[in-house]
């Protein structure tokens, strides 16, 4: 008999999405967490988005996760990053009410009458025939379930650093996870030791903001949600500030990397190469003279100032020093001190592409638990394991993404395949296809998806729909109109400084020059008139016209990698005694165990010739079959 469908461990972004998603699906789902205070806490930056990670939050909520509405709900600021350059990598960030965000969340946990929240801490895993079926509590008490989603964050085994001073403690103060990270020693799962930190915060009025430069939100109705209608007025969102390190601040650190958890031999862990520590910068970058940190509101409701780019694991009196070394810190009072954390999380060979243990069926993972870095990153994996999770229960084939559809794609396929010995980060350059992949379109991508499972709900369906119809039917008309050298045609070419018409050109064509807008062209257009587009919808028609050779040359490519993904490689395939394949392919293919052949080839170690072999001998064994 089983008390719930899922059981959900943590109650951080991976185990929310999870929790919410098993309930949307109508799985009976239990949260279990070490506070329910502290559910979707921000325990670093008071943020959520930025660079590839704003278009995950855009990826989540296209395929029905929650990550979006929360972060659309009481921001203090929003801003469209990455504006100057093309649309592959422009994105969203915003600054995030850290009072606000995890009650919005509480809110919604209370709502739904498929997820129970309570505390507990989960030590150890039932294991019923060759299978994970529940978790047993502190307290020695059962729960019995038919799957079971880690979502520990950085809570498991936890240490807190500064200086040499170590504590066994979680984030924010909290009790770490003790227990359950032995415990799956002992039945063969592989951990690792992982390390991030955060930076100090500093009373707001002990700064004095003068000698910092102002950040501004962008001044548009911008949102993560496609279902959000409320918006912050600009002139009622907070500023940041931008200010730099100082030839003192770097004389101050470098003086005291003895005192340094990291560089005294205190931390053990391996942390965020793209994410690393202020005094990791001052080694690694010994030329640059400065390094620039943002000052950026953690509440409507508190004084205090998040200082990004200014993570340490000094001690606290070094702190002071450092911190009172920046221009307007001079008499800075601290908050809260600064600290690096390190915790357990689960080697990448140990689960597969639908985050599940390969040793253990019924067991899920999600989030920095994975191997990864970030609230974004945590709720996608969250989400995922959420779905596959109960498409096992529902003896469905489980959901995976490829690199072609989503950056959630992206980041899953590098775990599994090429793996990671640091906190795995989200980044533009990671994606191959990312012209593809981009903020205005992953609705187009995914919400056919997220109906199919059953995540997205008809009447948004309908709306997304007809969104859809509309750009297509625009699209239509710009391809069949042509306009001549009319005298008004170029008037107007000749007010924006592009070349005239001499003769007929489709408008669609004249839509790719880049100082031509769609709005402009509909006053030579009727037709258009009578299409309903949003100015994103209009902007995703412009990026279509102006970007057509490149996103067709990346569907192709995408689609000759798609082949390769199709041919699916046995389960039992012997990879080390396979004639052909290169020593170190074999142990490579053996190790992560590819699904196809398309994973395979991206494994690093695995060459053009290997992939040969192994296409070779997956047709015998079918054609054998």
């Amino acid at each position: 008999m089983f008390d719930y469908d899922v059981i959900v461990v943590g109650g951080g972004h991976a185990g929310l999405e999870a929790a919410f998603a098993c309930a949307h699906l109508n799985k009976k789902t239990l949260l279990l967490t070490l506070n329910k205070k502290m559910l979707g806490n921000m325990p670093c930056n008071p943020s959520i988005g930025g660079s590839a990670k704003g278009i995950v939050v855009r990826e989540i909520d296209a395929l029905g996760g929650m990550m979006g509405k929360a972060a659309d709900h009481h921001y203090l600021q929003m801003k469209m990053l990455n504006t100057g350059k093309g649309p592959g990598v422009q994105c969203l960030r915003a600054q995030q009410d850290k009072l606000e965000y995890p009650k919005y969340w509480s809110e919604l946990t209370a709502q739904n009458e498929n997820l129970t929240v309570e505390e507990g801490m989960v030590t150890a895993l039932i294991v019923e025939n060759a299978a994970i079926q529940g978790v047993i509590l502190e307290n020695g008490a059962k729960l019995h379930s038919k799957c079971v989603i880690l979502t520990t964050g950085t809570y498991m085994q936890s240490q807190i650093f500064r200086g040499h001073e170590i504590k066994d403690e979680g984030p924010d103060g909290e009790k770490p996870s003790i227990g359950l990270s032995p415990f799956l020693k002992s039945i063969g799962v592989n951990i690792f030791r992982l390390k991030t930190g955060t930076p100090p915060r500093i009373k707001r009025d002990s700064i004095d903001f003068s000698k910092a430069s102002i950040q501004p939100g962008t001044n548009r109705r911008l949102a993560f949600s496609y279902d959000t209608t409320e918006f912050i007025p600009i002139e009622e969102q907070e500023p940041c500030y931008l200010v730099y390190t100082t030839p003192k601040t770097h004389e101050i650190i470098r003086a005291h990397l003895k005192d340094s958890a990291l560089f005294g031999g205190a931390v053990t862990g391996v942390g965020p190469r793209y994410c690393p520590s202020i005094e990791s910068k001052i080694v690694t970058f010994a030329d640059k003279e400065r390094h620039q940190l943002f000052l950026e509101p953690e509440s409507r409701y508190t004084d205090s100032i998040y200082l990004q780019g200014f993570s340490t694991s000094m001690p606290t009196d070094v702190q002071e020093e450092m911190v009172r070394s920046l221009p307007g810190f001079e008499n800075a009072v601290f908050l809260k001190y600064a600290y690096a954390i390190e915790y357990d999380a689960i080697r990448t060979e140990e689960y597969g592409p639908n985050l599940e243990i390969k040793k253990w069926p019924g067991l899920f993972i999600g989030g920095q638990i994975c191997g990864t870095s970030g609230y974004e990153e945590a709720a996608a994996l969250g989400l995922m394991a959420g779905i596959n999770a109960s498409r096992k229960i529902d003896n469905l084939e489980p959901l995976i993404l490829r690199r072609d559809q989503a950056y959630i794609g992206v980041m899953i396929d590098d775990l599994v395949t090429k793996g990671t010995e640091e906190p795995y980060r989200l980044m533009s350059s990671r994606a191959e296809f990312r012209l593809i992949l981009r903020h205005d379109n992953a609705d187009m991508r995914l919400t056919e998806i997220g109906h199919d499972i059953g995540l997205i709900k008809e009447d948004r369906y309908q709306r997304f729909t007809n969104k859809v119809n509309n750009i297509n039917k625009a699209i239509e008309i710009l391809k069949s109109v042509y306009l001549g050298s009319r005298k008004d045609v170029n008037d107007y070419l000749a007010s924006v400084n592009s070349n005239l018409l001499t003769g007929g050109i489709q408008a669609f064509e004249l839509l790719k020059r880049p100082e031509v807008s769609y709005v402009d062209l509909i006053q030579f257009i009727p037709e258009l008139k009578d299409i309903t587009l949003d100015e994103f919808a209009i902007e995703e028609v412009e990026i279509i016209a102006k970007y057509e050779g490149y996103i067709i040359k990346q569907i192709r490519e995408a689609k000759n990698m798609a082949k390769l993904e199709e041919m699916k490689i046995p389960s039992d395939m012997d990879f080390l005694n396979m004639d052909g394949l290169a020593l170190e392919a074999r142990e490579k293919l053996n190790k992560v165990k590819p699904l196809t052949v398309g994973q395979a080839s991206r494994i690093s170690g695995v060459n053009p010739s290997d992939v040969s072999v192994l296409i070779f001998n997956v047709r015998k064994v079918t054609h054998n079959g």
